[in-house]
């Protein structure tokens, strides 16, 4: 398959994955009486409340920690720029995920001339820290879930595997200081990992460990505010499961919340309840996503486009890089 063919299956895909799981999910497995009836005990002004707080607390931590990330291991780049290119790139959330990340780390490296580690700074250390605190998570809510290994089986083979990959990628960093070792690429990675202290580490971690807790917390008041009420051991220990099962490219996550959400949490309410919940979920999201973007879209692409005019004239750089963390 040509470079050109994959890039357009990466743009076309989510469109069919969300298309086939919204006929599934509306016309197939859905009682359209049943949903409506599902949403009468909804009360709206606080779904809404707690549902805008949770993507503005998500948009907000996330920005400023991948601009601590960039500012404390690669550039000074000022906090506001970042935030704008992180802002503009929402608008292409509504589309997809994987769409809008892309287009945020394409602008930070722009923003930094081009500098590869700018972008795996402000995508890897937030990445793995949220990574790790989710599987803290899950794995701390393992001995106060209801029922046997039977009934929790996707939580428990999720913490196990997790953990082992864990395990595995420290085995290989560890050993791949001894001489006697041979793992392609590993000293590169650990030269690389060898940037990042723990003690640098420590804020994003307990950063993101805040986040999830007021996730969980947002999440099961939005829940119970639209009539389904989650025990708040299941809503800690499943959503790490609902945000790997976004990973699947869709449109703005259509049709795989929905379904992800029903079958994590069947035991709480009525498939058709907790369908209609999802699905409100996503449609303020995307009403968000596309709100933030525009409001910062034209500040995003000023920015970029100052950047790109300086280095053609030869002129200093207008903001992005003041000062390498190196520098001291």
């Amino acid at each position: 398959m040509t470079k050109t063919s994959r890039m357009r299956w990466q743009h076309i895909l989510p469109w069919i994955v969300s298309a086939g799981l919204l006929i599934y999910v509306f016309n197939v497995a859905t009682d359209w009486d049943r949903l409506r009836a599902a949403t009468e005990q909804a009360n709206l002004p606080l779904f809404l409340t707690f549902t805008i707080a949770d993507r503005a607390a998500f948009f907000v931590v996330w920005a400023l920690l991948q601009a601590a990330a960039l500012r404390r291991f690669v550039a000074q780049v000022p906090v506001h720029s970042i935030i704008a290119i992180r802002g503009g790139s929402e608008l292409l959330r509504a589309v997809s995920n994987p769409l809008s990340d892309g287009a945020f780390f394409l602008g930070l490296s722009q923003l930094t001339g081009g500098r590869l580690e700018a972008v795996l700074a402000a995508a890897l250390v937030p990445t793995i820290c949220h990574f790790l605190v989710l599987a803290l998570q899950m794995t701390l809510a393992l001995p106060f879930l209801p029922g046997s290994f039977d009934a929790n089986r996707d939580v428990f083979v999720t913490v196990g595997i997790t953990w082992l990959v864990v395990l595995g990628l420290a085995i290989g960093v560890r050993l791949s200081a001894t001489d006697s070792t041979r793992i392609p690429g590993a000293r590169r990675v650990r030269r690389w990992l060898e940037r990042f202290p723990l003690r640098e580490i420590r804020p994003f971690f307990f950063g993101f460990l805040a986040l999830t807790i007021f996730d969980v917390v947002i999440q099961g008041l939005a829940s119970r505010a639209f009539g389904v009420e989650i025990a708040w051991t299941a809503l800690t220990a499943r959503i790490p499961l609902l945000y790997l099962a976004l990973v699947i490219p869709s449109l703005g996550n259509f049709g795989t919340r929905e379904l992800a959400w029903a079958g994590l949490f069947s035991e709480f309410g009525s498939r058709d309840a907790l369908i209609a919940y999802a699905f409100a979920v996503n449609s303020v999201f995307l009403i968000l996503n596309v709100s933030i973007g525009i409001l910062f879209l034209k500040r995003a692409l000023e920015l970029l486009g100052e950047v790109r005019r300086a280095r053609k004239t030869g002129s200093p750089t207008p903001a992005p890089l003041l000062r390498d963390p190196a520098d001291g």
